[in-house]
């Protein structure tokens, strides 16, 4: 009889990503399919947004699904991970190079955009080689995105589809937020038709991206547009028409960086995991408490520390 339930038993492998303006979920089985997935805003709440999505995916887990492992990634996975008893924690160039390369095998640019914060992966032979990151400007990112749609009296979906709309004949300033909307509203004021600026602004942010965070990298096909503004068509074809080759956008891409915890803990198959379960008590959880219980050191890699 235990043998009959042992087989009966479908592992499963917790992969959770948590940013700065967002929680992202992924279970997948023991094969690397995509069980179920969420997202949710965080509103500066990390691990309350992680107590609510990890009790909104129990009832899509398939009848004998039992996690074998959880990863951690994403700008708070130490605290996360210390909550949830994460058995792994990963940076995120690491996670969402790997949840690109399951989905294309084959891909050598990984632009990932956020609601703060921007990268590109460079892979080669599936194997990341180089990538670059915003510093402190957040222009381009989800959330600059929301602020000018939310100025601008419409939703970030009426935005995204006006800017398939415009022409490519107004030019935005982009390489500030500050300067951005500046001329965004100087532009409106002299009477350029709302679509043209909408999408100029995000051809402008595209510019900034490659300027900066892709300066000296060398951007080759097949190129995947991961993180939230991946579902923004006006700055999909931005960096299509800016590039001069396709881009694709993966239908899971605001949840990647999750798939690829979860894909690296299940090749890592713990033999025991430490997840707490679905339901966390972060109350134990303090500043400088990693994932183990031990507490945090500093980085001695930079000279600022």
């Amino acid at each position: 009889m235990s043998d009959m339930s042992n087989r009966m038993v479908l592992p499963l492998y917790l992969g959770i990503d948590v940013g700065a303006v967002s929680a992202k979920f992924a279970v997948l089985d023991g094969e690397g399919k995509l069980i179920s997935q969420l997202y949710l805003p965080t509103g500066g709440r990390p691990l309350a947004a992680v107590r609510d999505g990890l009790a909104r995916l129990v009832p899509s887990l398939p009848p004998g699904g039992e996690v074998r492992g959880v990863a951690v990634t994403g700008s708070a996975r130490e605290l996360v991970g210390a909550a949830v008893g994460a058995d792994m924690v990963k940076n995120e160039i690491t996670c969402q190079a790997v949840g690109a390369l399951h989905s294309v095998p084959g891909v050598r640019t990984v632009i990932e955009i956020g609601g703060q914060d921007s990268k590109i992966i460079i892979i080669r032979e599936g194997m990341v080689v180089d990538f670059g990151l915003n510093t402190v400007c957040a222009a381009g990112t989800g959330s600059f995105l929301d602020h000018q749609a939310a100025r601008l009296q419409m939703s970030i979906e009426e935005f995204s589809r006006r800017a398939l709309l415009g022409s490519g004949g107004v030019t935005i300033s982009g390489r500030c937020t500050v300067f951005a909307e500046s001329d965004m509203i100087h532009k409106q004021q002299s009477g350029c038709p709302l679509d043209d600026v909408i999408y100029g602004l995000c051809r402008a942010l595209v510019r900034n991206f490659l300027s900066s965070v892709a300066s000296g990298k060398e951007i080759l096909p097949p190129v995947v547009f991961q993180g939230g503004v991946a579902s923004n068509a006006g700055m999909v074809r931005a960096f299509r028409e800016e590039l001069g080759m396709e881009i694709t956008v993966l239908p899971h891409h605001r949840v990647t960086g999750a798939i690829g915890a979860a894909l690296l803990v299940g090749e890592a198959s713990p033999a025991e995991t430490r997840f707490r379960g679905f339901r966390i008590d972060a109350g134990a959880v303090g500043p400088g408490m990693p994932a183990g219980g031990a507490p945090s050191a500093g980085c001695r890699g930079c000279p600022r520390e």
